[in-house]
This record gives C-alpha cells, structure tokens and sequence, in this order.
C-alpha cells in the first residue's frame, strides 16, 4: 500500500509500505479522507510537538473516515463496506482517569500520527473496533473526517460551561476556531467576536455567525473587544491559534470572572505566558483543551442535522501523492485554505 511519510522537517514522501493485519479486537480500515490538522503542520514545519520528535519515517494524519474491510479475531461488526469515522486516541480503559470518564488524560494513550504510533495518510490501517462510528448515509467521508475537529470543539465548549446570554471571543479562526464559534452560538452565546490575521479566514467566521471580526495585524484586538463591551471584556475567551500574544490577549479581554479556554497547540515555544496579575485581579478561570471526550455521536448529529456547517471549512482537496504539497499550502496558509482534506 502507499503510505505518506515524513523523513524529517518539510520531507514528506509518498512511497509502498507493508499492508497492516487487524488483530484481536480491531478492523482494518480502508482510508478514504484524512484532513490536515495544524498539529500536523508543526510536526511537517518544526520536526515535532514540544518533547514529541519525528525521528525516522513516519505517517501524520489523525483527522480521517474511511471503510471496514476486514475484521479481527472476535470482532463481529461493523459489517464489511461500512464507512467509519475514527477516534484516534486509544485509551487503556481500565486505569484511573479512563474509569473516571476521562479517556482524553489516560496516561498510557496512544493517539494516531503522534510518535510512535502511525497515522492515518496511507490507504490502510488497523484500528479498535471499540473506536469506530458508523457513519450516516447523509455523511460522506469528508464528512466523518471533520468529526474529529467539530469533537475537540465540543470539548472545549464544554470545558468553558457556557450559559445561553454569555459573549464570547475566539482568537483564531482555523478549522477548530470556527468550530467553536458555531457550537458556540449553538449553546446559546449572545454575541461572538472572532479574530485572526487571514481575510479568508476571518470572511468564512462572518459567514458562520461571528458578530464582528478583527484583522489582527491591521487592529489591535484588546482594544476592539474593549470598545465593543464597553470596558467590560467577554465572558468566555476560547484561544484557537497559540500564537506568541494571544494566550495574554485572552487574559487581556475576558472580564472579571470570566472563563478563558486554551485550545491552541504550541510550535516551537511551548511556554504559556500571560501577565499573572491581570489573570489574578480579575479572578479568571483557565482551562486548557486536552483533545475531545465523548463526543463522536453528538458530532456526527449536529452535522447529520445540518446544525454545524463542516464543509464549508473544506477549501481544498489533494490525492494522496501530492501530500507534500497539501502540507506545504497550509503551513503558508495560501490560497485561502482552511482546511486542506487528503483524498484516497
């Protein structure tokens, strides 16, 4: 089979690999949609996330929907042919945190496409049956690639307890951001502001309900919100870029008591830094964004649904051969793209 692998920083090549066998418990997967997740980007750009290193061939990709084609030892479904979204953390389910219901902090997980565990961008892998959703007829599996996204999205409104009424900023409007200002508004948010510093991107967050947007390196954002809410600042904050300035920005714009979710994955700073005082005097709650938990089927609902828009989010589309390219348009983020998808 063809796999797309990555040799070190900004080498990625598309060459035959072994087909995986599913063992016990799992299926074997016939990838048909793998979307480029900006972690991706920072092991493609920087050769790796914070202590996680590429250091030999190795397969990205944790975004992805395909087809059953084989089962394991006593797997007895989903039946041949059925197209799946894909959870690509494997928790343990047995120690502490995976009995407390928290499978995203089990300490022995492993997660598709982080090293050593291989990803999803070759045209076959093996996976739990425990792990895949069967998708919808209404779902394609562009489609049940996003789920994964609109799941860490989910989470991270979760995580912010948000109260119908509440205001809401998103720094950053990539994939995730967008995401979460849609569910976001979907949980009852009054007002949501949105900036980044591409004009697509920010065109794309008016379009899905954004109140007002800000070009962040024409305006300064801290001053925006503060004229928006009278000096009061925003209930929540969701941070989706992790840029060098917006963790503080964040802090800077939620209001007293306000709640501040930080969403976004470091490059190679992998330092948070905010003025402690300023976090302090106002009293503020921060929570950063560990992945998604419990999160598949609702996605796949609000979706199926038409309640949460996913493919408007998909601005362009590559075969698997020209990977490397698919990679080199979003890390410049060129041509408008939002989310680049990997098509098999």
């Amino acid at each position: 089979m063809k796999a797309a692998r990555l040799y070190s920083r900004h080498d990625l090549r598309v060459e035959e690999v072994p087909c995986p066998e599913p063992q016990a418990g799992e299926v074997l997967i016939r990838v048909r949609a793998v979307g480029i997740c900006g972690s991706d980007v920072h092991y493609f750009q920087d050769g790796g996330i914070g202590s996680d290193k590429v250091t030999g061939p190795h397969e990205l990709g944790h975004e992805f929907a395909g087809q059953i084609v084989a089962l394991g030892a006593g797997v007895e479904g989903p039946p041949l042919g059925t197209p799946v979204a894909v959870e690509p953390a494997i928790n343990c389910g047995h120690c502490e945190f995976c009995l407390a219901g928290h499978p995203n902090l089990c300490p022995h997980i492993l997660f598709v496409s982080m090293p050593p565990t291989r990803g999803s961008l070759r045209e076959f892998i093996a996976h739990p049956a425990r792990l895949v959703f069967p998708l919808p007829d209404e779902l394609s599996f562009a489609d049940g690639a996003m789920l994964e996204p609109l799941g860490v999205a989910l989470h991270s409104v979760n995580l912010a307890k948000l109260k119908p009424g509440d205001t809401v900023a998103v720094l950053g409007c990539g994939p995730i951001g967008l995401l979460i200002l849609q569910v976001a508004r979907l949980g009852g948010a009054r007002r949501v502001y949105a900036t980044d510093l591409v004009p697509e991107r920010l065109a794309m967050a008016g379009r899905l309900g954004a109140d007002g947007v800000c070009q962040a390196n024409l305006a300064d954002p801290v001053a925006w919100i503060e004229e928006l809410t009278g000096g009061r600042g925003v209930d929540v904050v969701f941070e989706a870029a992790w840029a060098a300035e917006t963790v503080a920005q964040a802090v800077a714009i939620a209001r007293p008591g306000g709640r501040v979710i930080v969403a976004g994955i470091p490059s190679l700073q992998d330092t948070l830094t905010f003025p402690a005082s300023t976090a302090r005097r106002k009293g503020l709650t921060l929570k950063l964004v560990r992945r998604m938990k419990h999160t598949y089927p609702r996605a796949m609902a609000l979706v199926q649904q038409g309640l949460v828009d996913v493919r408007s989010l998909i601005t362009h589309r590559f075969p698997l051969a020209e990977a490397a390219a698919a990679f080199a348009l979003v890390e410049a983020r060129a041509d408008g793209v939002i989310k680049a998808l990997v098509e098999m």
